[in-house]
């Protein structure tokens, strides 16, 4: 009896090694996708669409723009500093408009 409790021990630790090498694939594999996504090149500030100054300008008067990106949809990714030091991530399409992009 006791060989038996001893073999479906070995055999419920076995098991859960394998569920733990699962997970591992899994989370390697979501890192590599959020990495593709971030396909922007940097830009100079004064290369921007004078749509997507503007739309800074009026609606985040007090921010100014550190670094300016674009990808290939002509989407832009803004890094500004806010008047009280903070900083914070902007994304524009060619016309001004505000995006989400995750």
């Amino acid at each position: 009896m006791k060989k038996i409790l001893f073999v479906a021990a070995l055999s419920l630790g076995s098991l859960t090694a394998f569920a733990q090498e699962g997970e591992e694939v899994t989370q390697e594999v979501t890192t590599e996708v959020a990495v593709a996504q971030d396909d922007f090149t940097a830009i100079e500030i004064n290369d921007l669409p004078e749509a997507v100054s503007t739309a800074v300008a009026t609606d985040h008067a007090s921010a100014s723009i550190k670094t300016a990106s674009v990808n290939k949809e002509e989407q832009y990714k803004l890094e500004v500093t806010l008047e009280d030091g903070t900083e914070a991530t902007l994304y524009a399409d060619k016309e001004g408009n505000w995006i989400e992009l995750e």
